[in-house]
Protein backbone atom coordinates (compact mmCIF):
# COMPACT_ATOMS: atom_id res chain seq x y z
CA UNK A 1 0.00 0.00 0.00
CA UNK A 2 1.21 3.60 -0.64
CA UNK A 3 -0.81 5.92 1.79
CA UNK A 4 -0.81 10.15 1.47
CA UNK A 5 -0.89 10.71 5.02
CA UNK A 6 -3.02 14.80 5.02
CA UNK A 7 -1.54 16.91 8.28
CA UNK A 8 -0.53 20.71 8.67
CA UNK A 9 -4.32 22.34 7.82
CA UNK A 10 -4.94 26.21 9.23
CA UNK A 11 -6.80 25.49 11.80
CA UNK A 12 -5.64 26.63 15.21
CA UNK A 13 -4.97 23.08 16.08
CA UNK A 14 -1.93 23.03 13.14
CA UNK A 15 0.74 22.01 15.44
CA UNK A 16 -1.09 19.48 17.40
CA UNK A 17 -1.54 18.20 13.50
CA UNK A 18 1.79 18.08 12.39
CA UNK A 19 2.58 16.04 15.23
CA UNK A 20 0.08 13.32 15.08
CA UNK A 21 1.12 13.21 10.95
CA UNK A 22 4.37 12.51 11.39
CA UNK A 23 3.97 10.18 14.42
CA UNK A 24 1.44 8.47 11.83
CA UNK A 25 3.82 8.74 9.10
CA UNK A 26 6.67 6.89 11.09
CA UNK A 27 4.39 4.14 12.06
CA UNK A 28 2.89 3.33 9.03
CA UNK A 29 6.15 3.16 7.88
CA UNK A 30 7.06 0.58 10.39
CA UNK A 31 4.57 -1.48 9.50
CA UNK A 32 6.27 -1.86 5.50
CA UNK A 33 3.71 0.58 3.45
CA UNK A 34 4.91 3.10 1.51
CA UNK A 35 4.20 6.75 3.00
CA UNK A 36 3.83 10.55 1.39
CA UNK A 37 3.55 13.58 4.46
CA UNK A 38 1.66 16.50 2.78
CA UNK A 39 1.08 19.95 4.84
CA UNK A 40 -2.61 20.24 3.18
CA UNK A 41 -3.23 24.09 3.63
CA UNK A 42 -6.10 23.73 0.90
CA UNK A 43 -8.70 21.03 -0.13
CA UNK A 44 -8.56 21.89 -3.51
CA UNK A 45 -4.81 21.83 -4.13
CA UNK A 46 -4.94 18.57 -2.34
CA UNK A 47 -7.30 17.11 -4.95
CA UNK A 48 -5.28 18.96 -8.02
CA UNK A 49 -2.09 17.21 -6.98
CA UNK A 50 -4.30 13.69 -5.66
CA UNK A 51 -2.85 12.01 -9.55
CA UNK A 52 0.40 12.99 -9.19
CA UNK A 53 0.55 10.89 -5.69
CA UNK A 54 0.07 7.43 -7.26
CA UNK A 55 -1.51 6.68 -3.82
CA UNK A 56 -4.02 4.01 -2.56
CA UNK A 57 -5.60 6.48 -0.27
CA UNK A 58 -5.27 9.14 2.18
CA UNK A 59 -5.01 8.66 6.15
CA UNK A 60 -6.81 11.68 7.67
CA UNK A 61 -4.33 13.59 10.45
CA UNK A 62 -6.03 17.00 9.89
CA UNK A 63 -7.56 18.57 13.31
CA UNK A 64 -9.81 21.01 13.48
CA UNK A 65 -11.25 23.34 10.91
CA UNK A 66 -12.46 21.98 7.70
CA UNK A 67 -10.01 18.95 8.14
CA UNK A 68 -12.14 17.49 10.99
CA UNK A 69 -15.21 18.83 10.44
CA UNK A 70 -16.50 16.63 7.40
CA UNK A 71 -15.85 19.17 4.68
CA UNK A 72 -12.03 17.81 3.34
CA UNK A 73 -13.90 14.42 3.77
CA UNK A 74 -16.77 15.66 1.55
CA UNK A 75 -13.91 16.44 -1.10
CA UNK A 76 -12.19 13.28 -1.22
CA UNK A 77 -15.69 11.38 -1.57
CA UNK A 78 -16.77 13.58 -4.57
CA UNK A 79 -13.20 12.78 -6.18
CA UNK A 80 -13.67 8.92 -5.14
CA UNK A 81 -10.48 9.17 -3.14
CA UNK A 82 -10.42 6.42 -0.21
CA UNK A 83 -9.53 8.11 3.26
CA UNK A 84 -9.27 6.93 7.21
CA UNK A 85 -12.37 7.77 9.36
CA UNK A 86 -15.47 8.38 9.27
CA UNK A 87 -17.71 10.26 6.70
CA UNK A 88 -18.78 14.27 6.47
CA UNK A 89 -21.95 13.84 7.89
CA UNK A 90 -20.33 12.46 10.92
CA UNK A 91 -17.58 14.52 11.06
CA UNK A 92 -19.84 17.64 10.80
CA UNK A 93 -21.70 16.44 13.60
CA UNK A 94 -19.22 15.55 15.89
CA UNK A 95 -17.36 18.90 15.59
CA UNK A 96 -20.17 20.89 16.23
CA UNK A 97 -21.04 20.07 19.93
CA UNK A 98 -24.40 21.82 20.73
CA UNK A 99 -25.62 19.03 17.23
CA UNK A 100 -23.70 16.59 18.90
CA UNK A 101 -25.27 16.90 22.47
CA UNK A 102 -28.84 16.56 20.62
CA UNK A 103 -27.77 13.55 19.36
CA UNK A 104 -26.28 12.24 22.37
CA UNK A 105 -29.30 12.89 24.20
CA UNK A 106 -31.67 10.75 21.60
CA UNK A 107 -29.30 8.03 22.50
CA UNK A 108 -30.14 8.52 26.43
CA UNK A 109 -26.68 9.23 26.83
CA UNK A 110 -26.16 12.19 29.74
CA UNK A 111 -24.74 15.46 28.75
CA UNK A 112 -24.18 18.64 30.57
CA UNK A 113 -26.31 21.28 30.12
CA UNK A 114 -26.05 24.65 27.96
CA UNK A 115 -26.74 26.63 25.87
CA UNK A 116 -24.91 28.62 22.25
CA UNK A 117 -23.95 31.95 22.30
CA UNK A 118 -23.09 33.63 19.35
CA UNK A 119 -20.81 36.76 18.50
CA UNK A 120 -20.86 39.40 20.41
CA UNK A 121 -24.65 38.37 22.61
CA UNK A 122 -25.45 39.40 25.77
CA UNK A 123 -25.35 37.20 28.90
CA UNK A 124 -28.68 37.64 30.65
CA UNK A 125 -30.81 35.65 33.08
CA UNK A 126 -30.34 31.99 31.81
CA UNK A 127 -26.53 32.57 32.63
CA UNK A 128 -27.02 34.01 35.72
CA UNK A 129 -29.68 31.42 37.00
CA UNK A 130 -26.80 28.41 35.57
CA UNK A 131 -23.86 30.28 37.78
CA UNK A 132 -26.19 30.69 40.89
CA UNK A 133 -27.27 27.12 40.74
CA UNK A 134 -24.24 25.16 39.46
CA UNK A 135 -21.28 27.94 40.51
CA UNK A 136 -18.86 27.11 37.55
CA UNK A 137 -19.44 26.85 34.08
CA UNK A 138 -17.21 26.00 30.87
CA UNK A 139 -16.91 27.97 28.29
CA UNK A 140 -15.65 26.63 24.56
CA UNK A 141 -15.75 27.03 20.74
CA UNK A 142 -18.82 25.52 19.74
CA UNK A 143 -16.61 23.44 16.63
CA UNK A 144 -12.80 23.50 18.27
CA UNK A 145 -10.92 21.45 19.57
CA UNK A 146 -7.49 20.40 21.55
CA UNK A 147 -8.91 22.92 24.24
CA UNK A 148 -8.36 25.86 22.12
CA UNK A 149 -10.06 28.62 24.04
CA UNK A 150 -11.51 26.99 26.21
CA UNK A 151 -12.06 28.60 29.95
CA UNK A 152 -13.44 27.81 33.63
CA UNK A 153 -15.63 30.37 34.87
CA UNK A 154 -17.41 31.25 38.60
CA UNK A 155 -18.80 34.65 38.41
CA UNK A 156 -19.99 36.72 35.29
CA UNK A 157 -17.33 38.66 34.65
CA UNK A 158 -15.29 35.40 33.82
CA UNK A 159 -17.89 34.16 31.71
CA UNK A 160 -17.69 37.45 29.69
CA UNK A 161 -14.01 37.29 29.39
CA UNK A 162 -13.99 33.58 28.88
CA UNK A 163 -16.61 34.48 25.90
CA UNK A 164 -14.28 36.69 24.17
CA UNK A 165 -11.55 34.48 24.11
CA UNK A 166 -13.82 31.57 22.66
CA UNK A 167 -15.02 34.20 19.97
CA UNK A 168 -11.67 34.81 18.88
CA UNK A 169 -11.43 31.02 17.44
CA UNK A 170 -14.84 30.80 15.82
CA UNK A 171 -18.23 32.54 16.07
CA UNK A 172 -20.30 30.73 18.48
CA UNK A 173 -18.74 29.68 22.00
CA UNK A 174 -20.70 26.39 24.11
CA UNK A 175 -21.24 27.49 27.57
CA UNK A 176 -21.90 24.10 29.70
CA UNK A 177 -22.37 23.21 32.86
CA UNK A 178 -19.02 22.49 34.77
CA UNK A 179 -19.38 18.96 35.98
CA UNK A 180 -17.06 18.44 38.90
CA UNK A 181 -15.17 14.71 38.96
CA UNK A 182 -12.93 12.61 36.65
CA UNK A 183 -11.69 13.21 33.30
CA UNK A 184 -12.58 10.07 31.22
CA UNK A 185 -11.84 8.68 27.45
CA UNK A 186 -12.54 5.89 25.63
CA UNK A 187 -12.17 4.77 22.12
CA UNK A 188 -14.17 3.28 19.78
CA UNK A 189 -12.29 1.05 17.12
CA UNK A 190 -13.83 -0.86 14.37
CA UNK A 191 -12.07 -4.08 14.25
CA UNK A 192 -11.17 -5.87 10.92
CA UNK A 193 -13.76 -8.53 11.16
CA UNK A 194 -16.31 -5.73 11.24
CA UNK A 195 -16.64 -5.68 15.09
CA UNK A 196 -17.10 -2.53 17.07
CA UNK A 197 -15.46 -2.03 20.13
CA UNK A 198 -14.48 0.22 23.28
CA UNK A 199 -10.80 -0.07 24.06
CA UNK A 200 -9.53 0.15 27.58
CA UNK A 201 -11.01 3.83 29.34
CA UNK A 202 -8.33 6.37 30.33
CA UNK A 203 -8.29 8.30 33.54
CA UNK A 204 -7.03 11.55 32.62
CA UNK A 205 -5.18 13.24 35.65
CA UNK A 206 -3.93 16.83 35.21
CA UNK A 207 -1.96 18.88 37.84
CA UNK A 208 -4.67 21.45 39.21
CA UNK A 209 -7.81 19.48 37.94
CA UNK A 210 -8.36 21.38 34.84
CA UNK A 211 -7.46 19.80 31.79
CA UNK A 212 -6.51 22.81 29.31
CA UNK A 213 -3.82 23.18 26.50
CA UNK A 214 -1.34 23.53 28.71
CA UNK A 215 -2.26 20.51 30.85
CA UNK A 216 -2.58 18.06 27.51
CA UNK A 217 0.62 19.44 26.10
CA UNK A 218 3.00 19.76 28.26
CA UNK A 219 5.09 16.57 29.26
CA UNK A 220 4.41 15.82 32.72
CA UNK A 221 1.75 18.02 33.54
CA UNK A 222 -0.94 15.40 33.68
CA UNK A 223 -1.05 11.71 34.70
CA UNK A 224 -2.55 9.08 32.68
CA UNK A 225 -3.96 5.96 34.03
CA UNK A 226 -4.87 2.99 31.47
CA UNK A 227 -6.88 0.93 31.90
CA UNK A 228 -8.10 3.42 34.22
CA UNK A 229 -9.40 2.09 38.07
CA UNK A 230 -12.76 1.96 37.16
CA UNK A 231 -14.96 -0.45 39.00
CA UNK A 232 -15.98 -3.28 35.97
CA UNK A 233 -19.57 -2.03 36.32
CA UNK A 234 -18.35 1.82 35.93
CA UNK A 235 -15.91 0.44 32.82
CA UNK A 236 -18.71 -1.80 31.43
CA UNK A 237 -21.01 1.43 31.11
CA UNK A 238 -19.05 4.01 29.98
CA UNK A 239 -18.07 1.21 26.75
CA UNK A 240 -21.29 1.17 25.72
CA UNK A 241 -22.00 4.91 25.76
CA UNK A 242 -19.27 5.22 24.04
CA UNK A 243 -20.13 3.06 21.37
CA UNK A 244 -23.60 4.15 20.94
CA UNK A 245 -22.35 7.80 20.70
CA UNK A 246 -20.25 6.50 17.83
CA UNK A 247 -22.85 5.04 16.65
CA UNK A 248 -25.23 7.67 16.95
CA UNK A 249 -23.19 10.05 15.46
CA UNK A 250 -22.76 7.85 12.69
CA UNK A 251 -18.75 7.07 13.22
CA UNK A 252 -16.54 4.81 11.04
CA UNK A 253 -13.44 2.81 11.60
CA UNK A 254 -12.70 4.80 15.20
CA UNK A 255 -13.33 7.84 17.40
CA UNK A 256 -12.31 9.00 21.02
CA UNK A 257 -15.25 9.93 23.16
CA UNK A 258 -14.94 12.11 26.12
CA UNK A 259 -16.54 11.73 29.25
CA UNK A 260 -16.61 13.37 33.00
CA UNK A 261 -17.56 11.12 35.75
CA UNK A 262 -18.88 12.15 38.90
CA UNK A 263 -17.85 10.68 42.60
CA UNK A 264 -21.58 9.30 42.46
CA UNK A 265 -20.38 7.29 39.33
CA UNK A 266 -23.04 9.60 37.27
CA UNK A 267 -21.63 9.69 33.59
CA UNK A 268 -21.98 12.93 30.87
CA UNK A 269 -20.70 12.50 27.68
CA UNK A 270 -18.34 15.71 26.80
CA UNK A 271 -17.67 15.23 23.06
CA UNK A 272 -16.77 12.67 20.13
CA UNK A 273 -13.45 13.09 18.42
CA UNK A 274 -13.82 12.13 14.70
CA UNK A 275 -9.86 12.59 14.20
CA UNK A 276 -8.16 12.36 17.79
CA UNK A 277 -4.85 13.06 18.02
CA UNK A 278 -1.95 10.16 16.97
CA UNK A 279 0.76 10.75 18.30
CA UNK A 280 2.57 7.61 19.87
CA UNK A 281 1.55 9.18 23.09
CA UNK A 282 -1.83 10.26 22.32
CA UNK A 283 -5.01 8.43 24.03
CA UNK A 284 -6.14 6.43 21.63
CA UNK A 285 -2.98 4.86 21.08
CA UNK A 286 -2.54 4.81 24.69
CA UNK A 287 -5.75 2.84 24.76
CA UNK A 288 -4.56 0.53 21.87
CA UNK A 289 -1.64 -0.36 23.58
CA UNK A 290 -3.40 -1.22 26.63
CA UNK A 291 -5.63 -3.89 24.50
CA UNK A 292 -2.62 -4.98 23.37
CA UNK A 293 -1.83 -3.33 19.15
CA UNK A 294 1.15 -1.49 18.97
CA UNK A 295 0.64 1.66 17.36
CA UNK A 296 2.02 0.36 13.90
CA UNK A 297 -0.15 -1.95 13.78
CA UNK A 298 -3.52 -0.01 15.31
CA UNK A 299 -2.76 2.64 12.27
CA UNK A 300 -2.15 0.02 9.33
CA UNK A 301 -5.15 -1.43 10.71
CA UNK A 302 -7.00 2.00 10.72
CA UNK A 303 -5.85 2.56 7.14
CA UNK A 304 -6.89 -1.39 5.76
CA UNK A 305 -10.56 -0.97 7.00
CA UNK A 306 -11.24 2.57 6.25
CA UNK A 307 -9.93 1.89 2.71
CA UNK A 308 -12.26 -0.95 2.42
CA UNK A 309 -15.52 0.40 3.45
CA UNK A 310 -18.31 0.86 0.52
CA UNK A 311 -18.83 4.22 0.51
CA UNK A 312 -21.76 6.35 -1.44
CA UNK A 313 -20.48 8.65 -3.89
Amino acid sequence: MKIVVAYGGTSPEREVSLSSGAAVAEALEQSGIEVILEDVTSPCDFINKWTSFSADGVFIALHGGWGENGRFQACLEAFNIPYTGSGPEACMLAMDKAKAKLVFSSQKIPTARGLLKRTGSRCGNRETALLEEYRQLIVKPNCGGSTVGVSRVASMAELEAGLQEAWKIEDEALVEVYIPGREITVAVWEKENGEIIALPAIDIRPEGDFYDYKHKYTSGATEYLCPAPLSEELAERLGIFAIGAHCGLGCRVYSRIDFRVTSNEDIYILEANTVPGMTETSLVPKAAAASGVSFADFVSIVARVSFSIDREF
